[in-house]
């Protein structure tokens, strides 16, 4: 098993000591009860990560770590967006926590036209609980980049992302149990940036779905099951993962 991942604001070159503390520091010390000799991983979440050997404990949450290795990992690539539109309260995170696991590297939070969640007056706080989540997962699934997540995104912020994807080079899937075209037809290997919209329980709206087509976005399917809107994204990434160069190394 892998040695667990834990965030730091920055990342020394081998032969430096580095010292975690606050809430990471605390989860190593007193949730994981590691101990002197024990190696660790510790990344700054955008693409940097060291191998440590723990040195030193000091009180319950803080440690100090000799750096052994460093290593810098690009982003994959074709880089993958994510626009998710809110899915119920109990729903919301786990949809953030499965696709930040399966490799997302941004998600949009978007309220859509039929979201029975409504974010109005709270935004602020929703995106915050995306974040949290995504961090969180990222460090649970070893990932060197924790997704970036935006703030709110109305239709029209989703229509202008869609349209600059298309415009650069890049592929727009809608997620539509009613398309006829599979996903694996895109020509995503060649892409620039794949986008996936996902919409709520309820479904995207026919207008939200003709909206985003005329502006070059393809609506597709995923296969012959429907699938909740917090589990989507993460099945599309797995596809994505074998049909482009994203999952080669």
């Amino acid at each position: 098993m892998s040695p667990p991942l834990f965030w730091a604001d920055s990342v020394p070159a081998p032969g430096a000591d580095l010292i975690l503390s606050g809430p990471e520091g605390r989860h190593a010390v007193t949730v994981a009860r590691l101990g002197v000799g024990e190696r660790i991983l510790v990344g700054d979440g955008a693409g940097s990560v060291a191998g440590c050997e723990i040195r030193e404990i000091t009180g319950k949450d803080t440690l100090v770590a000799s750096v052994r290795e460093f290593s810098f990992q690009a982003r994959p690539a074709p880089q993958v967006t994510l626009v998710q539109a809110l899915p119920k309260s109990e729903r919301s995170e786990l949809a953030v926590d499965l696709a930040t696991e399966a490799g997302i590297d941004v998600i949009v939070p978007w309220q859509a036209m039929r979201c029975v969640a409504r974010w109005t007056g709270k935004a602020d706080k929703g995106v915050a609980k995306w974040r949290a989540a995504a961090s969180a997962a990222a460090k649970q699934s070893r990932r060197p980049w924790i997704p970036e997540v935006t703030d709110l995104a109305t239709t029209i912020d989703v229509r202008a992302r869609c349209a600059d994807a298309v415009a650069a080079g890049g592929v727009v899937a809608v997620l539509h149990e009613e398309a006829a075209r599979p996903l694996a037809e895109l020509p995503l290997a060649d892409a620039s940036e794949i986008v996936l919209v996902v919409g709520p329980e309820g479904g995207l709206d026919d207008a939200e779905v003709a909206d985003l087509t005329a502006l070059g976005a393809h609506s597709v399917v995923l296969g012959p099951e429907v699938l909740r809107t917090s589990t989507a994204a993460a099945v599309a990434l797995g596809a994505i993962g074998v049909l482009t160069g994203r999952w080669s190394r």
